[in-house]
């Protein structure tokens, strides 16, 4: 941090913004190759892509290339304005994501003081967008499928930032580095070894969030506002070219982005027990380790995705509003009772 203070403010701005990049696109199309073009293919007994590099790898460079190549249509009576702002906003959400979190001591883009509070803030945008996307897209299948997103995220907000407030209680910090540091430093009953990773102790906050992450990236089960038996592609069936390559970068970074915040939140973060936290190690490895971890993170979002069939919208409602969320209440009220007596 230091060696960057020393440059000027364009080039801070440019290597943060280069790093932004890095930290956003390398997630999503690392969780493209691994998940959707060959875990999917090895669980339905195929190969998937095996012909653009070795073992498919310069898959995804095709796929960006063909996008980009094909027309970028707007129906006639959209509103060119909106339709167009749309995958933007979606995907500001995402970089806004990974501004608060720390991928080592001193490698993160701003240490908030309320990071937690700022991440969950920013990562509702998206239902912005993706309510604009379905309005403007003047089309009824387009339309139903940002009503369904907006009902079903909306509801599924609730329960996430609930899960949180357990970890915040234990943790007695809003900002991301102190929560990993309070697992780097806490104790499981007195024994110290690998720190108290949250996960342990907040395992039933760690469900929540997951289930809650995976209605929030509209992936089945949970993938009523793109329902493609239902609504053709939901709010997406407008949309080609570049626009619906965005939203497609949009769902994999984010993806990334929130099993980033899973990693930091429960399985403390940039840390790894062995090595000192005040190590100035971490600043090289950290970003590897939250690499290793949000890939673990990732594998059981998208395993759940492939397997499970889709929920129906009451039953998708009924699961937040009768289980999730008085689930997360209790938890809450036993970490503060626990907290308090310990």
């Amino acid at each position: 941090m230091s060696i960057l203070a020393e440059l000027a403010y364009w080039q801070q701005t440019s290597l943060r913004v280069a790093a932004g990049l890095v930290a956003v696109l390398l997630p999503a199309g690392t969780l493209v190759y691994l998940y959707l073009f060959k875990m999917m293919s090895f669980m339905q007994s195929r190969l998937g892509p095996m012909e653009a590099g070795p073992f498919g790898s310069l898959q995804l460079v095709a796929e960006v290339g063909k996008w980009l190549q094909k027309e970028d249509i707007i129906p006639t009576r959209a509103d060119r304005l909106i339709f167009g702002l749309a995958p933007f906003i979606v995907l500001m959400s995402t970089f806004l994501l990974v501004v608060v979190i720390p991928f080592g001591p001193d490698a993160f883009f701003a240490d908030l003081p309320t990071g937690i509070y700022f991440a969950l803030a920013v990562g509702s945008i998206s239902v912005i967008g993706i309510l604009m996307a379905g309005w403007a897209s003047a089309n009824k299948y387009s339309l139903l499928g940002g009503l369904r997103a907006a009902g079903q995220l909306i509801a599924y907000e609730l329960p996430m930032v609930l899960a949180v407030v357990g970890v915040v209680i234990q943790a007695g910090t809003l900002n991301m580095q102190g929560i990993v540091v309070a697992q780097a430093d806490g104790e499981i009953f007195g024994w110290g070894g690998i720190g108290n990773p949250y996960i342990l102790t907040q395992f039933v906050a760690f469900a929540i969030f997951l289930i809650a992450v995976q209605a929030e990236l509209t992936q089945t089960p949970f993938d009523m506002p793109v329902a493609e038996s239902e609504l053709v592609s939901g709010y997406l069936t407008e949309y080609s070219g570049i626009r619906f390559l965005l939203f497609f970068i949009s769902e994999y970074a984010t993806a990334g982005a929130f099993s980033a915040i899973i990693a930091v939140l429960f399985l403390g973060g940039w840390y790894i027990p062995g090595i000192d936290i005040d190590d100035n190690v971490f600043n090289v490895i950290g970003p590897i380790v939250m690499m290793v971890k949000i890939v673990l993170v990732s594998f059981v979002i998208f395993w759940f995705r492939f397997t499970m069939p889709r929920f129906r919208e009451d039953q998708l409602q009924r699961l937040a509003w009768k289980v999730l969320i008085p689930l997360a209440l209790v938890n809450i009220a036993a970490t503060a009772v626990l907290k308090v007596a310990f």
